[in-house]
């Protein structure tokens, strides 16, 4: 489905949804509608300010943030609950990076009110110093919990998860970072401790199903979609720990036209999404969850290109 198809298929199609139901809803059955949420999402923009230009070999005229942010804007008139997220890689790529050092990527992005990001390996391309000189700019947070700074000068500046609740609705969200050891100049993370992220993982799962009761889980991750070798990915992890709904993946610049399921431990499904690189697609989900029954349902995914048109 393409950008236009799509939202115009989002008018919001109730008739073809079949969740909201068809014509005016009685007041007594108001509060029994279902909540809908969007996810809006993002990974590996690579400093990709401007659109490819129009003689570029592959993509060409394809992306720009300006136009991201008008996509963007026109959903949230849409849809009242929107979460707009991204998976990492924000920085390096284009000269805007080499002359702004990250500044104007976290401008743009906090302009168009990002939820929360995590970090992926190229956010360290400046080291500890660059990434923390940089921070100001954004005001979304960067989600991590399988990196523990205690050693170093970014000590306190992220956090593992945050909750974000719509219209009633708990969702809570964690990143995870690959692993940085030969993949970023040692100089670049210095102390920053790598932890295991399956373990990582099962623990925010713990916390955020138990003390902060949430209805949906999603996981922002920058470990790559899917590697031959035993490294970690998204599908062994989805594969390894029950009780994420959703993982919104990034690193292997994947193109992936639906989201994947991985069945967890527990035989419940877990999504995988990513939607390849340079802010070239705007990634969409849209979940429905029905009162006093919290397993969400997905009501409809799609990729959203970047386009002039």
């Amino acid at each position: 489905m393409n950008r236009r198809e799509f939202l115009k298929y989002t008018g919001l199609g109730v008739a073809s949804l079949g969740v909201l139901g068809a014509g005016a809803v009685p007041a007594a059955a108001a509060d029994s509608k279902p909540v809908r949420l969007t996810i809006l999402h993002t990974n590996d923009m690579h400093s990709r300010i401007e659109p490819f230009p129009e003689n570029a070999a592959q993509w060409a005229g394809m992306g720009g943030m300006a136009r991201r942010a008008a996509l963007i804007e026109q959903v949230r008139r849409q849809e009242s609950n929107v979460l707009l997220l991204d998976s990492g890689d924000i920085w390096q790529g284009t000269p805007y990076f080499n002359f702004f050092q990250g500044e104007l990527e976290y401008k743009l992005m906090s302009q168009m009110a990002y939820d929360a990001s995590t970090l992926g390996n190229h956010d360290f391309d400046n080291g500890l110093e660059g990434l923390q000189k940089q921070l100001p700019h954004a005001t979304f947070p960067f989600l991590i919990a399988n990196y523990d700074f205690t050693d170093t000068l970014l000590a306190g500046k992220f956090q593992p998860y945050k909750v974000f609740e719509k219209q009633g609705i708990r969702v809570g969200v964690f990143g995870l970072g690959i692993e940085m050891a030969g993949l970023v100049a040692d100089k670049n993370f210095g102390a920053t401790k790598y932890l295991d992220p399956v373990a990582a993982a099962n623990a925010m799962v713990a916390k955020l199903r138990g003390a902060e009761k949430c209805d949906l889980v999603i996981c922002l991750s920058h470990l790559g979609y899917k590697y031959e070798s035993a490294k970690i990915d998204d599908r062994k992890l989805a594969a390894q720990v029950s009780g994420i709904d959703l993982i919104l993946g990034g690193h292997t610049h994947t193109f992936l036209e639906a989201p994947d399921s991985v069945a967890s431990p527990n035989g419940q499904a877990t999504l995988i999404n990513q939607v390849g690189w340079s802010g070239i697609n705007l990634g969409r989900l849209d979940y429905s969850f029905e009162r006093g029954h919290r397993r969400p349902t997905v009501a409809a995914t799609a990729v959203l290109p970047i386009t002039a048109a």
